[in-house]
């Protein structure tokens, strides 16, 4: 994929995330989505596992496995399903994409430089602070609007 499309596609998601933001703090209840929408429903175990035409104690086992995260997507989504309720699944990160990525291109950036640094010192070569910064700069720009096959290649 291109840059351009990339930084397109990143910043649309971002956008769609600023929406998700409060979704972050959201804790599940103590006894799990499943079991406190039936019971707040007035439903049984029994009566969702026939709808969903399995048995109660598998029902019993689908609550139990969703709080040990066990449980397949597949099977949350069904059994929302039954209770006429919608699944809803994402990943949502901390930061926007682009400042994870900008975390990341700095940290690249960094480790580069210090190299090329390294390098200038043995050959008696120095480099101001603002010299230095805006090498940084530069490099992490550079990183951010071609982004490397190997950016992430090492661990934040």
């Amino acid at each position: 994929m291109q840059p351009k499309h990339r930084r397109t596609m990143r910043d649309q998601l971002d956008k769609t995330f600023a929406q998700l933001r409060s979704l972050k703090e959201l804790q599940p209840p103590l006894k799990g989505w499943l079991r406190s929408v039936r019971e707040a429903l007035g439903m049984s175990g029994q009566q969702l596992g026939k709808r969903l035409e399995v048995s109660q104690p598998r029902i019993v086992q689908m609550e139990k496995d969703e709080l040990s995260g066990a449980l397949t997507l597949k099977s949350v989504r069904q059994a929302a399903e039954a209770m006429d309720c919608v699944f809803v699944y994402a990943v949502v990160p901390r930061v926007s994409l682009e400042e994870t990525i900008r975390q990341q291109a700095r940290i690249v950036a960094a480790k580069r430089l210090s190299r090329t640094a390294h390098t200038m010192l043995l050959e008696d070569q120095t480099v101001s602070i603002d010299e230095q910064r805006k090498m940084l700069e530069d490099k992490m720009e550079d990183l951010v609007r071609n982004l490397p096959r190997d950016l992430w290649s090492d661990k934040v």
